[in-house]
């Protein structure tokens, strides 16, 4: 396998193979099964991730759990099952929502087991193959940013390990970088379970992008310093007036990058845009568990006893975000989708 072959979710012989991201960049670990449960555990633990990657093992998980024969009740409590993994990334609602539509909008009576079951796999194929084109538009529109080599500071992780392609804001400094358009690239580590120190710093290393991973509380520095010349984040959620969820800390860059006049852009493709959110206050905040923030620490009373504040995104007001770069095209403040 070269070196850059890696990915998050593939559907080989009708079974979901995915690589265990928990264990990264340590040990590149596949899983391989067709069992729902398996998969919404993945999700749940964050051995998948991303938004885009969530929805597309959301929408084979679904699809998996008809392999055997069809039935509609199972169906739908695998479809409640899988909505409830992670509350803030709307591809995982959009996605199992286009594989359920196939049995709404058909009379299943009609049809032989066998059909109904190629016809939801065929959904999710469908959906993966759309993230991986979508992917690349996003880099080809976001190339267009990029006048001069520039220092690009990003955050989390929004590659091949996020997505069914390339990536999301990566893809856009993928195609910088093949076009000598990236002088360096400084990835947030990402509190408190490092995507950015495990996962984006993996990636850039597989492509071979010069980088420097920084504590996340050091990003006002390199501001400071002008070092940056354009912050790109992905998104897990984007409402219609262009308030963006993204991993806790994003909020945190826009407000210093808006101090600074340095651009910020949110890279999605087109499937993260809730039409029907109106604005941020409308998105639900995953609150994850405080053993992500104290597990590092012996378990003690002290341990035991600390209350811990533990979201996993936050909300970035569309005022401070420059752009919205998506397969379609780069939207600008005030936003129109």
């Amino acid at each position: 396998m070269n070196k850059t072959d890696y990915f998050s979710v593939k559907l080989v012989n009708n079974e979901l193979v995915f690589i265990d991201q928990t264990l990264l960049p340590f040990e590149e670990k596949y899983v391989t099964t067709s069992n729902y449960e398996r998969i919404a555990g993945a999700i749940e633990r964050l051995e998948i991730r991303g938004a885009p990657a969530i929805g597309i093992a959301a929408a084979y998980a679904l699809a998996l759990s008809q392999k055997e024969f069809f039935d509609p009740i199972l169906f739908q409590n695998v479809y409640t099952r899988l909505k409830s993994t992670r509350p803030t990334a709307v591809n995982l609602f959009w996605a199992l929502n286009r594989v359920k539509a196939i049995t709404d909008n058909y009379s299943t009576k009609d049809f032989l087991h066998n059909e109904i079951f190629n016809l939801l796999i065929n959904e999710a194929k469908v959906i993966h193959l759309e993230d991986e084109e979508m992917c690349r538009l996003i880099g080809i529109n976001g190339l267009s940013l990029f006048t001069k080599k520039m220092n690009v500071l990003t955050h989390c992780n929004t590659g091949k390990l996020a997505t069914g392609g390339d990536g999301t804001a990566f893809s856009v400094i993928k195609s910088a970088f093949n076009n000598n358009l990236i002088n360096h690239v400084y990835a947030d580590e990402t509190r408190p379970l490092f995507q950015g120190s495990r996962l984006t710093a993996f990636e850039l290393h597989k492509n071979e992008i010069p980088f420097s991973v920084l504590p996340d509380s050091a990003a006002a520095s390199l501001f400071s310093s002008g070092k940056i010349d354009i912050v790109i984040t992905g998104a897990d959620r984007i409402s219609r007036n262009g308030d963006t969820a993204n991993k806790i800390g994003t909020y945190n860059l826009a407000v210093l990058a808006n101090y600074h006049a340095v651009p910020f852009y949110i890279a999605a493709p087109s499937s993260t845009i809730d039409l029907a959110c109106n604005n941020g206050s409308e998105i639900p905040i995953e609150q994850r568990n405080k053993n992500e923030v104290l597990g590092i620490f012996p378990e003690n009373e002290l341990t035991k006893s600390i209350a811990v504040y533990n979201p996993s995104f936050d909300i970035t007001p569309s005022n401070l975000i420059t752009g919205i770069i998506t397969e379609k095209r780069i939207f600008n403040f005030p936003y129109s989708f």
